[in-house]
């Protein structure tokens, strides 16, 4: 099978540079003539020809098929109807981007596939407020083109497959630690992530817990919030329980942000916890680089209150 972008299958050492940069790479496509995506090359395994295809009756509307690529079956969604377009009709030129998110594989069907830009984080910004909470975009970015500038649309992936995955915020039994519910009670946990569907997630798994919630969309403004805490002179590691954040987000990704914490002596001691959908190996690497105390993979409601209620017992011995 033809592989369209071999670099896209960068090693975790090549990969890692990036970190501390505040920098990232952009896999470039198009689901219409007119309009440029992107996603996080972090997130891309390979980009291939569209392979035939096999229906799955009863499936999500949005599945347009499963595809066999080296003996594995890989959900394929019609990326442009899943936004709310018409579906994308298959041509000579269609492509399949094989992603991995909170530890699934997909497919993603999308037209011609242009090349790969690297990025600052800085050049990255949020979508309009004007263009509602229901849009399917994290970001928006412009690039240069022959003399022209382009708009490049960035995709709310996790929105994408929230809206086809169940993601049951229920947590299994004996999870809950009830000797700690009234410790639990009005302490703050920061959030940090750009897509409003990934904070709603933590939000609702943790005010089970009945934690006072604080959300910041992008690392940029959370670290305005804690430096305008710590110019106040309040102990922002004392004051919140921890920080979660995503890594990849608009104007400061999460690892710059974990950097930039670790650096000021008003807050080193925060104690961060990394929830992003980048997979293990890579993420691992980047947790020991910027100094994250933990490392969670979207989206594991379990997990991430067991880690906010062992760090809850280190604080009250």
């Amino acid at each position: 099978m033809e592989v369209v972008h071999e670099k896209v299958l960068d090693t975790v050492d090549q990969r890692t540079k990036l970190v501390g940069e505040n920098r990232l790479e952009l896999l470039l496509f198009r689901i219409s003539s007119s309009q440029l995506f992107a996603i996080n090359v972090f997130k891309v395994k390979e980009v291939v020809n569209l392979p035939p295809l096999n229906t799955v009756p009863g499936s999500n509307p949005n599945i347009y098929g499963v595809a066999n690529i080296r003996g594995i079956s890989i959900p394929v969604i019609n990326l442009r109807e899943a936004i709310g377009f018409s579906p994308m009709p298959v041509t000579e030129d269609s492509k399949l981007i094989i992603t991995e998110y909170n530890r699934s594989v997909q497919g993603f069907l999308v037209g011609n596939v242009e090349n790969i830009i690297n990025m600052t984080w800085s050049d990255i910004m949020p979508p309009p407020k004007t263009a509602g909470g229901d849009n399917y975009l994290t970001a928006i970015t412009r690039i240069e083109d022959q003399g022209q500038v382009r708009l490049v649309s960035i995709i709310d992936v996790e929105k994408v497959l929230a809206e086809i995955i169940d993601y049951d915020v229920k947590l299994t039994d004996g999870v809950l630690d009830e000797t700690l519910a009234t410790q639990m009670l009005g302490r703050k946990v920061l959030i940090v992530d750009d897509s409003s569907t990934a904070r709603k997630q933590v939000r609702d798994t943790l005010s089970q817990l009945g934690l006072e919630i604080v959300e910041a969309s992008d690392g940029l403004q959370a670290l305005q919030l804690l430096q305008s805490w710590a110019d106040e002179g309040r102990d922002v590691a004392n004051e919140l329980l921890m920080m979660i954040t995503d890594a990849e987000m608009p104007e400061m990704d999460g690892y710059k942000l974990t950097f930039e914490v670790r650096n000021d002596p008003r807050m080193t001691s925060l104690f961060i916890t990394l929830n992003t959908s980048l997979s293990g190996s890579f993420n691992q690497a980047m947790v020991e680089k910027v100094g994250c105390n933990e490392f969670i993979s979207k989206f594991q409601p379990d997990l991430l209150v067991r880690v906010v209620q062992d760090r809850l017992r280190t604080l009250i011995g």
